[in-house]
């Protein structure tokens, strides 16, 4: 079978090739890669003749075949008919369709009947995908570090309010192992030999340490390379930071760049120390048996989502106790790995909090150890990473325009209003509706938060006219300035156009079409019945909105009326080829 596969691939290259010149003036909407897997099983199970093609061989080869052989059944929802749709027409203008094929009016109302089946038979295929991926994540046993067991808990902690970029930069520049990690890479210097096969010689480890400030182990019976785990850390930082970089095998240089740390920009302060943040697996204590290292594998994580869910400070004697018990209950060798951790640091945490203290993230007073605000926004990174929920927003005297139209999207209205209220105390209206609406204007395919601008602003009322007079020449915002400008009565403003309302309708799509399918119906039925739906399509077109065409096809989905069905695709063909 697969000499066959391969013969009739190298047979229908040439033709998937003048496709897909075809398609780039005729249809350049249309996926080339699905036509091809299409077009190869009609030639395997339907026809010889690729150029022949009868109404029964696209059930045949839609409903049969594509399920048992596509691998992105989520694009193949999406546009595999809209391709096929495109490749039988290029076959019928091209003389291409063989005689005994069916005509191109049957193939394409063929097509029409079997799209609904075919997405139906793509999306059964996407849940079964998901409830596969589901499955495998259920089998896989949480670790000591995991955050996914404490995700119920950490979704209900109160707001966790992060400090400004600029504030972050100025800790995170003082960042200990930042430092010795940019101080190891200068030692390195150019085109060290080092590598998996070329090791540092002793004479160089003590180089190393003594330009790191770090003192000579007593390595017993050992190598001196088995004796300095704190070098091979801030070696690995050095890495993770892209301080050192490798420059053919066995070989590593300095990055050009790292000699600047700490940088002049905050943004790049804040990405390097971001790209280091994974080293605080670095702080877990390394012990000489192999097994209870890994038993205690994932301690540093483990005491950060406590101290989290203590909503940023915890006493070490608490932490302590939690964490002997946690590490007997997630490994066997938990409880003997965690008496030699003591005999062999004192206490179990301490290379933990060594660790965090020098990369800037804990502070430890007394009996109290404390997230510093680069601390917290570490853990949120982290949590974010693991996929858990939390209420964490900028604090209010660092929170931009967008920060509050992002987080206001996604809140109750009456935490909306309370956000709101609590930041309009430290601007003036006027200047408020002005950030608001150029917040709005940064991204003109965001609806939702040029919606939430737009109410916000319209809320300031005559203050705000200068701020939508600007507006005027945004084009995602004009229909908006329009409309408000002319409900206050505001004497020379332009009035709204009918481009003007089928923007603010395609907004309203846009944000019910991110509900889902159901809302995303009911929003159209708001417009109207069908003839005015149909109406509508006609004319909606030629807006040039960023979710125009995306629109046009979910309409053509979900909509039940055949009708409007076919409007939304002929708008969705005529959109293609015009703004294409």
């Amino acid at each position: 079978m697969t000499d066959r596969i391969e013969a009739a691939a190298a047979e229908l290259r040439p033709l998937l090739q003048n496709f897909i010149l075809w398609a780039r003036e005729n249809a350049p909407g249309s996926d080339s890669n699905l036509v091809g897997s299409v077009a190869l099983w009609h030639r395997l199970i339907a026809s010889t003749d690729v150029g022949r093609w009868r109404q029964a061989d696209l059930r045949t080869v839609l409903l049969d075949r594509m399920p048992q052989v596509v691998e992105d059944p989520d694009a193949a929802a999406d546009s595999m008919v809209p391709a096929i749709r495109a490749y039988l027409t290029f076959l019928s203008e091209t003389g291409r369709l063989s005689k005994g094929s069916a005509s191109l009016k049957d193939l394409l109302t063929e097509l029409d009947r079997l799209e609904d089946d075919f997405v139906d038979v793509m999306e059964d295929l996407v849940a079964e995908q998901d409830e596969y991926e589901d499955d495998e994540d259920e089998e896989e046993a949480d670790g000591l570090g995991d955050f996914e067991p404490f995700a119920d808990e950490l979704s209900e902690l109160p707001t966790i309010r992060l400090r400004p970029d600029a504030e972050l930069a100025a800790a995170a520049r003082d960042v200990r192992l930042i430092t010795k990690a940019r101080d190891l890479a200068m030692w390195v210097g150019s085109e060290r030999r080092v590598g998996e096969t070329t090791l540092l010689t002793d004479a160089e480890i003590t180089e190393a340490l003594a330009a790191l400030g770090l003192p000579a182990p007593d390595r017993g019976d050992k190598p001196l390379a088995d004796s300095v785990p704190a070098l091979w850390n801030i070696w690995n930082l050095a890495i993770d930071l892209d301080f050192l970089q490798p420059e053919g095998e066995d070989t590593v240089s300095a990055d050009a760049d790292t000699a600047e740390w700490p940088f002049e920009e905050d943004d790049d302060v804040l990405d390097a120390w971001l790209a280091g943040l994974h080293s605080i697996d670095y702080g877990d204590p390394e012990l000489d048996d192999e097994d209870a290292t890994i038993a205690l594998s994932g301690l540093t994580r483990a005491l950060l989502v406590r101290i989290l869910l203590a909503t940023g400070s915890k006493s070490l004697t608490d932490l302590r106790t939690e964490l002997a018990e946690a590490v007997a209950e997630y490994d066997e060798q938990g409880a003997e790995a965690w008496a030699e951790a003591a005999g062999q640091y004192g206490d179990p945490l301490t290379p933990v909090l060594d660790w965090l203290a020098g990369y800037g993230m804990v502070e430890v007073e007394h009996d109290q150890v404390r997230l510093t605000p680069l601390g917290m926004e570490g853990v949120v990174h982290l949590a974010d990473e693991a996929d858990i929920e939390l209420d964490a927003r900028p604090a209010i005297d660092a929170m931009t325009a967008l920060d509050l139209l992002s987080f206001s999207a996604e809140l109750p209205e009456e935490e909306v209003d309370a956000e709101f209220a609590a930041w309009m105390e430290l601007r003036a209206p006027h200047q408020a509706a002005k950030e608001l609406l150029e917040a709005a204007a940064e991204d003109d395919a965001d609806a939702l938060v040029r919606v939430q601008a737009a109410s916000m602003v319209g809320s300031l009322g005559e203050v705000a006219v200068p701020a939508w007079q600007d507006a005027l020449d945004e084009p995602s915002l004009r229909p908006y300035a329009a409309t408000h400008l002319a409900q206050l009565g505001i004497e020379d403003a332009p009035p709204p156009t009918q481009a003007d309302t089928h923007w603010l309708i395609l907004d309203m799509l846009t944000i019910s079409a991110g509900l889902g399918r159901p809302e995303f119906v009911s929003s159209l039925d708001d417009i109207g019945n069908v003839p005015n739906l149909v109406n509508l399509l006609d004319v909606i077109w030629k807006v040039p909105h960023p979710h125009l065409e995306e629109l046009l096809e979910a309409i053509g989905k979900a909509h039940p009326d055949k009708q409007v069905g076919k409007a939304a695709r002929r708008a969705l063909f005529k959109a293609r080829s015009t703004h294409n």
